[in-house]
């Protein structure tokens, strides 16, 4: 009788698996929702200069229906915030009412919003988040716009659902397409995420209406009273926009960054299509525009305090600069900036979301791209300079599942360096081969140290790479051998190609 009993239960088991995968069998097993439709509008407002900063209000609506297998009494959601952005007056509405907003318990980044009344099977609600983004006071962190120009990075500050907690939880997929709306003065120049834009005029200002599809999940704007110029030559299309009188010279700069737009593809795999644009936009106002990695990596590659970089990425097309310095100082800034469209900037969460050495792949990148500008001699320059950040240890052995205790600096230059030892050890072609494989594989969804991992050990046929990752982050300092290569070599050494390094021109 029991093992009857068991067979039963084992068939039952393997019919419920059966009915979750195929297409006649749609009841839903959890608790979760479908988002129908969805919007997001976003209206700048200049201000004046009496005490009324500029701002940005912004207003996200869904149409959502309860498609689970019982009522729901709130909704997660990831909502703006952080030191870039930071939001006023940030309220949400169900169907009119408003629904209380706290954060939610075991997940810093989410906010759990309390819905007014019980969320009943198959019904179907609207849910609108609204908030203001004021351009921040002097003294304060945060993003600064003017009164004819401001701009909104891809993350931080379009609000997210998130799928339903729980065994089986769904939820928060975007619907096939979606329109995001941009209300400016006219007169502006607005590039944003999406395609197939429609403008059209309401009153003194202009509406500007943009498809929105899945890939745009982080979406972006950058809009004002910009002059638009195309550098002639190179094989990337470039476009400047600018506000002020230029000592730049825009076509030698177009000319260099399209050889650091090739480095990058050499190394990581092409991200634009052949003439697909790359934007260039003046600051609306230096301080503020930058973000704490950008100063990270100025840290790094400057010399001095007047080479640090004054350039970040904002989008995957767009890099917010600072135009005051001329061609020279430009390129130097923009080059390395460009590193985090090839990781999956603007394009899956896991890029936002990484923990050492993984953190430190987009600084790499970049000192690549800066490499691409200066030459091979860069390379050992860099190196060199990253090192003197790390302190001599004795070799030790670390207690069992527990890392060395360093201070975050300390890690955050070892990890830059480990992607050079990585380079040395399995050599050029199959450090290309390995980085480009992981990005195509997880581009679209994230990736960690087990994809890296994986990937080398593919490319290489070795299966050494987890070996190689316990040498260099398990152990305190970096490895002798590697300190030994770099720590001496004469700057005039740097002028020979080491393995795995990348020429100047990769064509």
């Amino acid at each position: 009788m029991f093992r009857v009993l068991h067979l039963r239960a084992l068939a039952a088991a393997i019919l419920v698996l059966v009915c979750l995968t195929v297409a006649g069998c749609v009841a839903p097993l959890g608790r979760g929702y479908l988002i129908e439709k969805q919007q997001l509008e976003v209206h700048f407002l200049a201000g004046s200069d009496a005490g009324h900063p500029a701002r940005v209000e912004i207003q996200a609506a869904y149409e959502l229906r309860n498609t689970g297998d019982r009522p729901l009494s709130s909704l997660d959601a990831r909502l703006p915030g952080g030191r870039r952005v930071q939001p006023s007056f940030l309220r949400a509405n169900w169907d009119g009412s408003p629904a209380e907003i706290a954060l939610a318990a075991g997940n810093e980044h989410n906010s759990t919003l309390t819905l007014p009344a019980p969320w009943l099977v198959s019904a179907c609600h609207t849910l609108k988040i609204s908030f203001e983004v004021a351009s921040a006071g002097d003294a304060g962190p945060g993003l600064r716009f003017t009164g004819d120009a401001f701009f909104l990075p891809a993350a931080d500050w379009s609000p997210e659902l998130v799928p339903q907690s729980g065994l089986f939880g769904f939820g928060g997929t975007p619907p096939k397409s979606w329109e995001l709306s941009v209300r400016v003065p006219q007169g502006f120049l607005v590039h944003t995420s999406g395609v197939k834009p429609k403008v059209s005029r309401s009153g003194s200002e202009q509406v500007l209406r943009v498809l929105q599809t899945p890939a745009d999940r982080y979406p972006f704007v950058v809009a004002g009273r910009y002059t638009a110029t195309e550098a002639p030559g190179g094989a990337q299309r470039m476009i400047f926009w600018t506000r002020s009188q230029q000592t730049a010279d825009l076509t030698q700069a177009g000319q260099q960054l399209s050889r650091t737009v090739q480095a990058y593809d050499a190394s990581f795999g092409p991200r634009f299509k052949t003439r697909a644009g790359l934007w260039i936009v003046e600051c609306p106002q230096v301080q503020g525009c930058f973000s704490n990695a950008a100063r990270t990596r100025s840290l790094l590659f400057a010399t001095d305090a007047a080479e640090e970089s004054h350039a970040e990425m904002i989008s995957s097309d767009t890099v917010m600069v600072d135009l005051s310095g001329g061609d020279t100082a430009l390129v130097a800034s923009v080059a390395p900036s460009l590193a985090a469209t090839w990781l999956g900037y603007g394009q899956n969460p896991g890029f936002y979301e990484q923990v050492p050495p993984l953190t430190a792949f987009p600084l790499f990148a970049a000192a690549l791209g800066r490499q691409s500008v200066e030459g091979p001699a860069y390379r050992n320059e860099v190196i060199r300079r990253a090192l003197s950040r790390i302190p001599r240890t004795e070799a030790s052995k670390p207690e069992r599942g527990k890392r060395p205790e360093e201070p975050p600096p300390v890690v955050r230059a070892k990890s830059f360096l480990f992607f050079y030892g990585l380079q040395d050890h399995y050599g050029a072609d199959v450090f290309r081969r390995a980085t480009t494989a992981m990005l195509d594989a997880r581009g679209g969804r994230g990736f960690d140290i087990s994809d890296l991992i994986a990937s080398f050990d593919q490319e290489s046929h070795q299966f050494t790479a987890a070996e190689f990752v316990r040498l260099w982050m398990k152990h305190p300092g970096v490895p002798d051998e590697f300190r030994a290569r770099y720590e001496n070599t004469a700057s005039a050494a740097g002028s020979e190609q080491v393995p795995g390094s990348v020429r100047a021109d990769p064509d």
